[in-house]
């Protein structure tokens, strides 16, 4: 189960999208969640680029807190297309976002 908002999830995808401009926000936005949130941020781009399947989304979420050896900012904002990832771990969790896309508009 995902223990992150779906609406924190579409921030980060948003900030990531804006690349240079939105680097520093995006930065301290990941680092000003608690470390259950970066956890689940973190399986949810693995599973959107392949590494883990939805049905070990668990599982990825205890390797993200296992094997945390970096910041997560820093190792997410240098992890190439967070935002696609990001995109289609929600989508392989069946997580609708569009009201929140919405929001950002």
């Amino acid at each position: 189960m995902i223990e992150i908002s779906p609406s924190k999830v579409v921030h980060v995808i948003f900030l990531a999208r804006e690349e240079a401009a939105g680097e520093a926000q995006l930065w301290a936005f990941i680092d000003g969640m608690n470390a259950e949130e970066k956890a689940h941020l973190t399986a949810l781009a693995w599973v959107g680029r392949g590494a883990f399947d939805a049905e070990d989304y668990e599982e990825a979420v205890e390797t993200a807190i296992t094997e945390a050896t970096t910041p997560t900012a820093d190792y997410l904002m240098g992890m190439p297309h967070l935002a696609e990832n990001l995109e289609a771990g929600l989508d392989a969790m069946g997580v609708d976002v569009s009201g929140e896309e919405e929001d950002l508009l």
